[in-house]
């Protein structure tokens, strides 16, 4: 059946199904065939936001929310979903105006939305507006292992370590396969000292469910000590292939090119909201190419906990810091991605590294380093 008989609902779910297995780029298509055929959707407008946020092209992804509300007001995955972009663009009084809007609409205990905004806040650092989220989920979801794992994590981004435990045990004992909880409670009976029931735990989750690499060298380092099995040992060459999969990923260029890319499919799409040019982006890309940008970036001087002084431009510093890492020798983007990973299993907080600028200021915030210039 040709594409043109389809309706917008028939769109939306071949979409969906793309999206669920990774493919982004194909959902998109759909959409915007959808979007083609039946421009007033809101519901294709919507899948597009997500898929665009999914691909990191939050400029494209707001609008594609925006244009769903113009369509229908009163759409909540709408309101979820611009606020959520808005969180991004360091927006906090929209995106929680946004939220608030699916409250208003009797939705505030909806367990997908709930999830979702509470999910949002918690990965912007907004943690005590997400505890609140999912103390109201936890209240109409008792039984949810979800919602129970989703305030264990926030519990402990909030320095209560004794509930996140006792959350994420609830969360276990509703859903035994909900890996990544068990992956987060390894390590916080790790961190309190408890490495036996670091390792019970971390012997639960097959290797292909790791998707960070502490957590594999966590169980590979138990394993040795606790067990007496030789890191060499063949039964672990499973976890071990498993660090050699995670650690390919693409680089920071790449997502950038990305993202420059995307604001160029002007055929079909309006341009972007003024304020989000392309320009610095490009710059971006050349500076980190090595190559000489639209304009001269400042100086800055930052100063780490050991007092250790650091001066240069925002990349620069970044290099610093990963020359005096364990691996000096990786790649400045797989450090930040290292880096950030680390520092979220072991606190529960966000460090971005979409940028070197967001790493070195986000460190700031959490305490790591200081910026004196």
């Amino acid at each position: 059946m040709g594409t043109s008989f389809l309706s917008s609902e028939e769109f939306d779910e071949r979409a969906h199904r793309l999206y669920e297995s990774g493919d982004y780029d194909d959902a998109l298509d759909v959409l915007r065939e959808g979007l083609r055929h039946h421009p007033d959707s809101a519901l294709l407008h919507v899948g597009l936001g997500y898929v665009r946020i999914a691909r990191e092209e939050y400029a494209w992804a707001r609008r594609s929310f925006e244009e769903a509300l113009r369509a229908d007001e009163e759409y909540e995955d709408a309101w979820v979903g611009l606020g959520e972009t808005l969180l991004k663009f360091g927006q906090l009084d929209q995106a929680l105006g946004c939220f608030a809007r699916v409250d208003d609409l009797g939705l505030a205990d909806d367990l997908e939305l709930g999830l979702t905004m509470g999910r949002a806040l918690y990965r912007e650092g907004l943690f005590a507006d997400a505890r609140v989220r999912f103390g109201v989920l936890a209240t109409a979801h008792a039984d949810n292992a979800e919602v129970a794992a989703a305030r264990g994590y926030t519990l402990h981004a909030l320095g209560d370590d004794l509930g996140a435990r006792r959350e994420l045990r609830r969360a276990l004992r509703l859903d035994a396969q909900l890996h990544e909880a068990r992956i987060y409670l390894a390590h916080l009976f790790h961190d309190r000292g408890d490495t036996r029931g670091a390792l019970r735990e971390l012997e639960r989750v097959p290797p292909a469910e790791h998707w960070d690499t502490l957590s594999l060298w966590r169980y590979v380092e138990l394993k040795s000590a606790l067990d007496g099995v030789p890191q060499d040992d063949p039964r672990l060459d499973p976890w071990r292939q498993r660090l050699i999969e995670l650690e390919i990923e693409p680089d920071e260029v790449d997502h950038l090119l990305a993202e420059v890319e995307a604001q160029f499919e002007g055929a079909e799409e309006a341009a972007p909201a003024p304020g989000l040019e392309l320009a610095p982006q490009i710059d971006m890309i050349l500076r980190m190419l090595g190559t000489p940008g639209l304009g001269e970036e400042p100086q800055h001087r930052v100063r780490t906990v050991e007092g250790t002084v650091i001066e240069g431009t925002w990349e620069e510093i970044v290099a610093r810091m990963r020359d005096h890492s364990a691996d000096p020798s990786l790649p400045v983007a797989t450090f930040m991605r290292r880096t950030a990973r680390q520092i979220r299993e072991r606190t529960g907080r966000e460090l971005p590294c979409d940028t070197p600028e967001a790493f070195v200021r986000a460190g700031a915030r959490l305490g790591l380093l200081r910026i004196e210039q």
